[in-house]
């Protein structure tokens, strides 16, 4: 019986080695199955992948295959090769990907949306004549809820918390008051968007433990019921944007259950990036002193033009004026921190043509990813030092904006791609540039905020979120801060 046994399991291994394992053809890219049968590289990558992907790197060069759980994923890291990949998309195809992920992330099931109609209806909103009301409703509410942030305690008294929490909390609230106008469960919603989002990365990989697997359902539950179109209330400019978005889908024949599906999607997408990239700014800036002076002599100088007081709303003054040193500053944060991953399905035979005159053959079936994080972004031939960070990295001498940059001795069309590039950037970033800016901009000017611990640095990153949009850190940085005194 065991001999039996042994044999139908040496019977399987053999079959699963024979049909998961494929030799690399002529002019095909350098190919590295792993030693797993079927797995491949599947767990190294979804640990850490910019320390996997680098190693990859070192070892094959800037193009390359491997084999992640079942499939084969060509990585492509030369910056100036990655046009031949975003403008081809008769070769390319993104929008079966995106619907796996997000069925399997948000229990959306497919639909008939086209995504080029939805993607309109997403810059007419975003974009455009929208984006200043957007904007306006946003800048509000930030403006109401750090006024209140020390509700219970003296406004000249040191509040401690955590600089991550207190910024995503309090960009997460005033954006889910600007879109869905619910002011009783913004905290609630808040909290259950948190235990979603940091399990995320594992829902997306399929590696949740049964009990992370409860908190996930119970959090979607609790968020598609605070988010239902029968249970938002309406309001004024922000409810038109999401009853807008429940009348499109609708429209597109989407019932009431998918909607609310859809809107924590929208939920996700609008609110997953803009308070870690506070984060991360804030903190560059109270643990590097001379980019703290830098970008405070620059809002002196805009302060002196208009009354930053807290009795009437304003707008931000810098949307409405040259801010080099503060542009320098959030380009470098989101150089170091966010690190987006461009997939697409190869859905017909292709030849890619490299920059370098090189030229190779992907397979029908196969998927490409691109992964700016490791190059442009920390490229040492594109950016010196690329793990430190330097506030003045984007400006010249003159303070104008650096934004030429070379690689092999030819200037880069992308030195940087926080948002995607071109037809396939972020439809919201200038919105979340927008809002990050105005974040930044009332807390430096509102508030005195210093590390408890003045020789703290910030947290290392967690390696799970890389290829999920802004990195999140393991861990927080601990500050103090009060309403500054009139």
């Amino acid at each position: 019986m065991w001999w039996t046994l042994l044999s139908v399991i040496a019977g399987v291994l053999i079959l699963v080695l024979r049909f998961s394992t494929r030799r690399r053809r002529r002019n095909e890219p350098p190919l590295d199955e792993g030693w797993i049968p079927w797995l491949g590289h599947a767990i190294e990558f979804g640990k850490d992948a910019a320390k996997f992907l680098a190693r990859m790197k070192e070892k094959h060069g800037d193009i390359f295959t491997v084999r992640v759980a079942g499939l084969r994923v060509t990585v492509l890291l030369d910056p100036h090769s990655f046009d031949s990949v975003l403008n081809d998309r008769d070769s390319f195809d993104f929008t079966r990907i995106r619907s796996q992920v997000i069925q399997k992330v948000f229990s959306l099931q497919p639909t008939n949306i086209e995504p080029t109609l939805e993607r309109k209806w997403m810059e007419q909103h975003f974009q455009g004549c929208s984006l200043p009301k957007l904007s306006s409703s946003m800048n509000t509410h930030l403006q109401t809820l750090l006024l209140h942030c020390h509700n219970g305690s003296a406004p000249s008294e040191w509040k401690q918390e955590g600089l991550f929490d207190l910024c995503y909390s309090l960009l997460f609230r005033a954006g889910y008051l600007t879109f869905f106008e619910r002011t009783d469960n913004a905290a609630v919603a808040y909290q259950e968007f948190r235990k979603f989002d940091n399990l995320l990365t594992k829902l997306a990989r399929g590696s949740l433990r049964r009990e992370e697997r409860r908190t996930v359902s119970h959090s979607q539950e609790r968020l598609w019921e605070l988010l239902s179109p029968c249970g938002l209330r309406g309001g004024s400019e922000s409810s038109t944007w999401q009853q807008s978005y429940c009348d499109f889908l609708q429209q597109e024949g989407i019932n009431a259950d998918m909607q609310k599906k859809a809107l924590l999607l929208q939920l996700w997408t609008t609110q997953c990036n803009a308070g870690p990239a506070a984060f991360w700014l804030l903190g560059f800036l109270l643990t590097h002193p001379e980019a703290m002076e830098a970008v405070k002599s620059e809002i002196r100088g805009l302060s002196t033009r208009r009354d930053t007081s807290f009795q009437q709303p304003q707008n931000n003054p810098l949307e409405a004026h040259s801010t080099p040193v503060f542009d320098s500053i959030l380009s470098e944060t989101l150089r170091l921190t966010a690190a987006v991953m461009i997939r697409r399905e190869v859905v017909q035979d292709k030849i890619l043509d490299m920059a370098n005159g090189k030229r190779y053959h992907l397979r029908r079936g196969d998927r490409v990813c691109l992964f700016p994080f490791l190059s442009p972004q920390m490229d040492p031939q594109i950016h010196q030092e690329p793990q430190t960070f330097k506030y003045d990295r984007f400006l010249n001498d003159d303070m104008t904006v650096k934004d030429e940059f070379y690689k092999d001795g030819k200037k880069l069309k992308y030195c940087s791609m926080p948002w995607g590039a071109g037809k396939n950037s972020c439809v919201g970033k200038e919105f979340a540039i927008s809002t990050i800016k105005q974040f930044v901009f009332l807390a430096l000017t509102h508030l005195d905020l210093e590390p408890c611990d003045p020789e703290a640095k910030l947290p290392p990153v967690n390696p799970s979120r890389y290829g999920f949009g802004m990195l999140q850190p393991d861990g927080d940085l601990q500050v103090r801060y009060r309403l500054k005194r009139t």
